[in-house]
């Protein structure tokens, strides 16, 4: 299975195209770019409270059969933090302290 390469970052909306080198995820896939989760989200994500990673570059190039951005496209589908920014503050400042790997 593939990532989604989801096309925006959750909080401020910006977009995230697959070639994106500032596109952040989480085990989840949860997808932030790089100024939101070092400013606002300290490398804490808001939904299940893991850290971030730098979102993996898909080859537009068909290396191998059916491995590419043609055979395999991105999500279309934007998706937006659910909780409000006082909530991701208040979760955030509980666990940036603690490593991602020990949380």
């Amino acid at each position: 299975m593939a990532l989604e390469l989801r096309p925006n970052c959750e909080w401020c909306d910006r977009n995230l195209p697959p070639h994106a080198t500032d596109a952040r995820i989480c085990s989840y896939e949860c997808t932030f770019c790089a100024d939101c989760v070092e400013q606002h989200l300290h490398n804490v994500c808001p939904n299940c409270g893991g850290g971030f990673t730098p979102r993996p570059i898909r080859p537009a190039t068909e290396w191998r059969p059916g491995l590419s951005l043609a055979k395999r496209p991105p999500s279309a589908k934007r998706v937006h933090v659910s909780y409000n920014t006082r909530e991701i503050a208040t979760f955030a400042e509980r666990l940036r302290g603690i490593p991602p790997e020990k949380r």
